[in-house]
């Protein structure tokens, strides 16, 4: 697949496994314009792997993110600059990238569920209240984002979380959702990096007033029974009295040009 985003544009970011951002804006393709290439390429993919695809097209990144799951799993959402006031004063927050459902949850209890909805607030407020989760709030709710397809960024971690419908507040039962969360890791590591080689691996837990503390140990490989100690430890040591709302599991990957020199260096 990425062999085909290649015939049309140089600016590619992966997204995930199975997902790419795309910069076609100077692409000489299809007349330069984006909804034709996206069409193009979906049919190519199809045509040459026998794999549907769906696309989203819009002028920033995550609202292109929101148009693609919009026409799943073989089609494809247009949102022209034009479109973007109109798409947003009724977008759901739930659909914002990185808002959960206990977020969003919380956010309704506050009388606010669409983005017209923070389009009407105070950014101070939303400071206050949430930190730095409030600013991406308002700021994609008036739909800014000014990140860039960043075609060199490479991958520097592997990760996987679950947001939970409910508070939990018993060890026991972070214990179990780290052991349905790491054969999920550990396949999305395989991918990446087949020999499973890694310099650290963590956990992360956030807290039901919106806090998140991370915890990493330098590790060479992947190892379940470190990532449940080091999850307990900080179970114990940060948690308090507060309710946990999200458990995660991540590794560090190893930088090429270390790994480079360690290999030289045997």
């Amino acid at each position: 697949v990425r062999d085909i985003f290649s015939r049309y544009t140089s600016l590619i970011e992966p997204l995930s496994l199975d997902e790419a951002w795309l910069d076609v804006t100077d692409s000489p393709h299809c007349y330069g314009s984006a909804t034709l290439i996206a069409r193009e390429i979906r049919q190519t993919i199809f045509n040459e792997l026998q794999l549907t695809a769906s696309a989203g097209v819009a002028p920033v990144k995550f609202l292109a993110k929101i148009a693609s799951d919009l026409n799943k799993p073989n089609g494809q959402y247009v949102i022209t600059p034009a479109d973007v006031p109109g798409f947003l004063k009724t977008l759901p927050l739930a659909k914002i990238p990185g808002v959960g459902k206990v977020s969003a949850a919380k956010l309704e209890n506050m009388g606010l569920r669409t983005c017209g909805d923070i389009q009407q607030c105070d950014l101070a407020m939303l400071l206050k209240r949430f930190g730095k989760f409030g600013r991406v709030l308002w700021e994609r709710s008036q739909g800014i984002d000014e990140r860039d397809v960043n075609s060199e960024r490479l991958r520097k971690s592997v990760g996987v979380e679950r947001t939970l419908a409910e508070d939990i507040h018993e060890w026991s039962d972070c214990e179990a959702i780290i052991e349905h969360l790491y054969p999920e890791l550990e396949r999305r590591l395989a991918i990446v990096k087949p020999d499973l080689l890694i310099a650290r691996q963590g956990v992360k837990l956030k807290f039901n007033d919106f806090q998140q503390t991370t915890q990493e140990h330098v590790w060479p490989q992947l190892n379940k029974e470190d990532l449940i100690t080091t999850a307990r430890k900080t179970w114990d040591e940060r948690r308090g009295e507060r309710g946990v709302r999200l458990v995660g599991l991540h590794v560090t990957l190893l930088d090429p040009q270390l790994e480079r020199q360690l290999v030289l260096g045997l």
